[in-house]
């Protein structure tokens, strides 16, 4: 949907993001809800609005736990919005944050809000372990037992494979139609364009050189908001992040899917993490009534599908025509925030925009798109240095793209992102102090 309307335009009024903490194999210290409302407490402050004043509350999120039914609402309550507040969750994979803040617009601009808190959120340390068929089978007739010699018999017709659990997360990372983990649709998008293990593996390093230059010339200070946990420890920085990495590092690595003839490697891949951003969201009216900043204004967003088994094209479908739509080519971008699920997925849709094969066979252009210069892409690094909270990813990219326009004085961005279940997402910003109405 073109946010064409000029007088109910979509603009980007400031956001944050909690510092994005690596998962180490068991709960984090913080739940999704934590996540997200230590996030948006710090944003609020910056600001005159009370938080009733705002409309609703978006929230992207994949992997809520039991205790976090509709984490959009309960994040409403906690960070004081009141109970006429409505809150309410989206879930699209890896770009749930992005679709909130596309929802969130199209609210806006249908003049139903005219201040919405709009992002995503994730603990995938979180994710659960659920019991199999079996062991849901055997507690059904352990409940409906009703004498001790019956749950005597019950007990002896108790196996081990009973207790082998479910893993939500393993699950999630896997395309039910294809059979194939996000990292196998990588490899696949690898041999696609012939992707070296070298490539990958110096896109990985640039990731972490680029974030840990970001955090040292203070780039990140406006953007990431630190964490405290119960037991007095501060998270200010994202935990992901290895400024000592090198090529010869990453290049001991082992494939991590496949094994034998693979490229893809913990080193240049995204990392399983926790992590909240949000972004507040008004029209000309709000900016106005509470004398608000205004840091972008949202001119489109595009979604579009592609085959599950190469997933990380999607952002290529998805920019495409949101280009074309707009009469703009690759050159007129002056900056991108791609998320960096895998290096070989960011590389291969460099790649395929330059394929003129493939712009012609998938893309139906008359010959390649055209190239990317890598020095307008993920200045400050991406998903394989600061972690993939899967809920929160499509917000942290609109985010940092509209404070990337915002340093460099540059005019127009597109932030976009792949999809499991094969779709991209892409949303033009334009970058502007002020509202132009």
């Amino acid at each position: 949907m073109q946010y064409h309307n000029e007088a109910k335009s979509v603009y980007i009024v400031d956001g944050s993001r909690s510092a994005f903490l690596k998962a180490k194999g068991k709960p984090g210290a913080f739940s999704a809800s934590d996540l997200a409302v230590y996030t948006i407490r710090e944003l609020l402050k910056k600001h005159s609005f009370a938080p009733d004043q705002i409309g609703e509350v978006v929230t992207g999120n994949t992997m809520a736990s039991p205790k976090e039914a509709n984490i959009g609402r309960l994040i409403a309550l906690r960070v004081g919005c009141g109970n006429s507040v409505p809150g309410w969750s989206v879930h699209r994979n890896c770009a749930s944050g992005m679709q909130a803040v596309d929802s969130a617009a199209k609210d806006i601009t249908l003049g139903r809000h005219d201040l919405v808190l709009a992002g995503g959120t994730e603990a995938m340390s979180r994710a659960p372990l659920l019991f199999n068929d079996k062991m849901v089978n055997w507690l059904a007739e352990w409940y409906r037992a009703k004498s001790f010699l019956v749950k005597l018999k019950l007990i002896k017709r108790l196996r081990p494979s009973f207790f082998a659990p479910i893993i939500a997360l393993r699950c999630g990372l896997t395309d039910s139609v294809v059979g194939l983990n996000m990292g196998e649709t990588a490899e696949n998008v690898a041999h696609k364009f012939n992707i070296s293990r070298e490539e990958m593996d110096a896109f990985g390093m640039r990731s972490h050189q680029n974030l840990a230059d970001a955090y040292e010339k203070g780039y990140m200070d406006e953007e990431v908001v630190p964490l405290f946990d119960n037991k007095g420890n501060i998270y200010g920085h994202d935990t992901g992040l290895r400024a000592d990495t090198t090529l010869e590092k990453l290049a001991k690595l082992k494939p991590t899917f496949d094994r034998k003839f693979g490229k893809v490697t913990a080193g240049n891949s995204s990392q399983v993490t926790d992590g909240a951003a949000f972004l507040i969201l008004a029209n000309a009216d709000a900016i106005k009534k509470y004398q608000l900043p205004v840091l972008g204004k949202i001119i489109d967003t595009n979604w579009a599908g592609c085959d599950p088994a190469y997933m990380g094209l999607g952002p290529v479908y998805a920019a495409t025509p949101l280009l074309q739509r707009n009469n703009l080519s690759l050159a007129d971008i002056d900056y991108w925030e791609t998320n960096e699920a895998f290096a070989a997925q960011v590389l291969g849709c460099l790649k395929a925009w330059e394929n003129e094969q493939f712009c012609r066979q998938e893309l139906g252009l008359s010959g390649a798109f055209g190239s990317i210069d890598q020095a307008s892409f993920n200045i400050d690094g991406g998903a394989i240095a600061t972690g993939h909270p899967i809920g929160a990813s499509g917000a942290r990219i609109i985010l940092h793209l509209a404070k990337v326009l915002q340093r460099k004085e540059a005019k127009y961005g597109i932030a976009n992102i792949c999809i499991g279940g094969g779709l991209g997402g892409a949303m033009l910003i334009e970058s502007m102090n002020e509202v132009q109405e």
